[in-house]
C-alpha cells in the first residue's frame, strides 16, 4: 500500500542527501525555492511532472520513492 506520509519521507531523504541547495534544486526545475522548502516540510508535495524531474535531476528511481516493489 502507498502512504503519502512514506513518500514524504522518501522525497525528504533524497532532497537532503542530494548535495544541492534547496535554491539549486528549484532553479534547475525551474521552480521557485519556497516549493522545496514546502515538501521538505510535507506542507505540500510536487506535482507529478515536478516529481518526474526531481527523479530525473536526483538520479531517482521513482519506484523507490513511492515505495512500489
Amino acid at each position: 500500500m502507498v502512504i503519502l506520509d512514506d513518500i514524504r519521507k522518501n522525497l525528504v531523504d533524497a532532497i537532503k542527501t542530494s548535495g544541492m541547495t534547496q535554491t539549486e534544486i528549484a532553479s534547475k526545475l525551474n521552480i521557485k525555492q519556497p516549493n522545496i522548502a514546502k515538501y521538505l516540510s510535507g506542507k505540500s508535495m510536487p506535482s507529478l511532472d515536478t516529481f518526474a524531474n526531481l527523479c530525473v535531476l536526483l538520479d531517482l528511481d521513482a519506484n523507490e520513492i513511492l515505495n512500489i516493489k
